[in-house]
C-alpha cells in the first residue's frame, strides 16, 4: 500500500530529510499528507480495514509532524532573512542607487574621464573591477528576496495543508475506531471474568500487585503461548510516536521514581502493539488512567498506561502493529500551531505514555527491549 511505502521511506531517510532546506521539507511533508488522504479514501475497500486505517492514521501523524517541522523551519528561515535584509537596509539602498545610476547612464558617457584618455582607461579598469562585486551583491540580494517570497508562500500553503491534514486524521481515527468495534476475526486465548477482574482491582494498591494476579483470573485459557521474542530484544519499535521524557529510575514530575519510561507524545497519537501479543487487561487502573497490559510471551508483560481510549478486549491475540488505543488531549488549532512556528517553540508533545516491562515477578528497563535511539 502506498502509505506504508511512504512510512518506510520516512523511517529510512528521516535523519537526512531533517537536513534539507525548509522548502523541500514542506513539500515532502505535503506529499505525505496527500498520500494519507488517498489511503483514507481507499481504506473502505481494503481486505483488512483495520490494518489499512492504522497505516493511514500513522501516515497522517508522520505527515503532520513533518509539516509542523517544515513550517517551523520555513518560518525561522524567513524571519532570519527578513531581519538580515532589515539590518542591511542602508547597504541595500546604496547598492540600488549605484545600480540605478549605472542603468541611467549611457556607455560612452559613463566611461569618459575629465583627465583624458589615460583617466578614461583607468576609470574603465576600476569599473571592470567593481562591476563583478556589484553583480555578486545584486545576485545575493535577489536570491534572498526570492527566498523570502517563496518561504512566505510556503507558510500559507502549509497552513492550508495542516488544516486539511488535521481534519483527515480525525476522520481516519473515527473510521479506525468503528472498524475495530466491528472486527470479529481475532483469536481469543481466554475469557475475562469481569467480577474477578473488579475484585482484583479492588484488592490491589499497586501496578505490581495487579499485574501479578492477572494470569490467575483468566477463564478457559487455551494451552500454549505466543512464540519467544527474545531474539528481538532491543529492537522492538516504540508503541507510539514520541520522545523519551523520563528513563527508568528517573524522578518524574510528581517526584516519583518509576521502573518504566515515560514518552512525550502529541495529542490523539495512535498507540500500537510493538509485537504480537495477548491483551491481558484493558481499562482504568489506579491513578494510571486507561491502561493496556499486553502479554507478548510467557511470563512477560508490557504495560502501557496513560491512554485516553483503549481498543480491543481481554483475551484477544493481536498481530504486531495493531492499534490498542489513543492518547488524550485535543489536536492543536491552526492558530496555535502557527503561533508556535513563529516563536520557534516546539512544545506540542503535551501527552505522556508510561511504559513498563515485567518479566516474571520483576520489572526490567524497557530500553532493554525497545529501540529508543537511531543507529
Amino acid at each position: 500500500m502506498m502509505i506504508r511505502a511512504a512510512l518506510i521511506c520516512l523511517m529510512l531517510v528521516g535523519p537526512a530529510w531533517a537536513q534539507q532546506d525548509p522548502a523541500t521539507e514542506a513539500r515532502n511533508a505535503a506529499t505525505l499528507l496527500e498520500e494519507a488522504a488517498i489511503a483514507l479514501a481507499q481504506a473502505d475497500g481494503a481486505r483488512d480495514r483495520v490494518a489499512a486505517l492504522t497505516a493511514t492514521v500513522k501516515g497522517y501523524e508522520a505527515g503532520l509532524a513533518a509539516m509542523r517541522d517544515g513550517l517551523r523551519a520555513a518560518t525561522i528561515r524567513e524571519q532570519t532573512l527578513t531581519a538580515e535584509l532589515t539590518a542591511r537596509r542602508d547597504d541595500v539602498a546604496q547598492l540600488l542607487g549605484v545600480l540605478q545610476t549605472i542603468g541611467r547612464s549611457s556607455g560612452p558617457v559613463l566611461l569618459l574621464h575629465p583627465s583624458g584618455p589615460t583617466g578614461t582607461v583607468r576609470a574603465g579598469m576600476l569599473l571592470a573591477d567593481v562591476t563583478p562585486a556589484l553583480q555578486s551583491r545584486t545576485d545575493a540580494l535577489a536570491r534572498d528576496l526570492a527566498e523570502v517570497t517563496t518561504l512566505r508562500q510556503l507558510q500559507q500553503d502549509a497552513a492550508n495543508r495542516l488544516k486539511e491534514g488535521l481534519s483527515g486524521a480525525q476522520q481516519a481515527r473515527t473510521a479506525l475506531s468503528q472498524a475495530i468495534s466491528e472486527r470479529t476475526d481475532l483469536p481469543q486465548r481466554f475469557t475475562e471474568n469481569p467480577m474477578q477482574t473488579a475484585a482484583l482491582i479492588g484488592a490491589t494498591e499497586t501496578l505490581e500487585g495487579f499485574a501479578s494476579g492477572l494470569t490467575q483470573i483468566a477463564e478457559n485459557e487455551a494451552p500454549g503461548h505466543l512464540p519467544d521474542i527474545s531474539e528481538r530484544m532491543g529492537q522492538l519499535p516504540l508503541p507510539v510516536q514520541g520522545r523519551i521524557l523520563h528513563r527508568a529510575g528517573d524522578t518524574d514530575a510528581a517526584g516519583i521514581q518509576r521502573p518504566g519510561i515515560i514518552l512525550a507524545t502529541r495529542p490523539r497519537a495512535l498507540v500500537t502493539t510493538p509485537t504480537p501479543a495477548t491483551i491481558r487487561y484493558r481499562g482504568p487502573l489506579l491513578d494510571y488512567g486507561q491502561v493496556m497490559i499486553l502479554e507478548p510471551q510467557k511470563d512477560m508483560l508490557i504495560v502501557l498506561a496513560g491512554l485516553d481510549v483503549v481498543f480491543g478486549e481481554a483475551g484477544q491475540v493481536l498481530p504486531q502493529g495493531s492499534p490498542v488505543g489513543l492518547m488524550g488531549g485535543q489536536d492543536a488549532q491552526i492558530g496555535a500551531i502557527l503561533s508556535q512556528s513563529s516563536d520557534g517553540a516546539g512544545s506540542d508533545a503535551t501527552e505522556t505514555l508510561y511504559i513498563e516491562v515485567r518479566q516474571g515477578a520483576d520489572t526490567v528497563d524497557p530500553e532493554i527491549w525497545f529501540k529508543t535511539h537511531n543507529d
